[in-house]
């Protein structure tokens, strides 16, 4: 499995995880019992935090798309590909969740926030 991370893609690196993975189950890239690297693998070879692989793992798993046995490790659910369709909305709430969390920590009030996307928005629209 090859997975490539853009760090200057505005999507969330863990989003971009979660869509590569199920990409590559429903291009038969990865099949129902394929061994999954361990989080602590995965972040090593991608160079990102251990947090943000699993952060993608808890999502995947909990879309049925993988499945964890305990000490034996990460699997394909035998029913991922069923369940390995992209659901947007779901992607579209947890990256508005990551970016706003993001700009808050920034120290950036709701209010501006609002008037950003309101701007962004309107802007491409134009």
């Amino acid at each position: 499995m090859e997975i490539s991370i853009d760090i200057d893609d505005p999507v969330p690196l863990f989003a971009q995880l979660v869509t590569q993975i199920k990409q590559a189950v429903n291009q038969e890239k990865l099949a129902p019992g394929d061994a999954l690297p361990s989080i602590r693998q995965l972040a090593n070879d991608l160079t990102m935090n251990s947090k943000t692989v699993a952060k993608a793992y808890r999502l995947l798993e909990r879309d049925g798309v993988i499945q964890t046995r305990g000490y034996r490790g990460t699997f394909i659910h035998p029913e991922a590909k069923k369940n390995s369709t992209l659901d947007l909305n779901a992607w579209l709430h947890a990256t508005l969740d990551d970016t706003i969390s993001k700009l808050k920590a920034a120290g950036i009030t709701d209010s501006e926030i609002r008037i950003a996307f309101s701007q962004a928005m309107n802007k491409k629209q134009d």
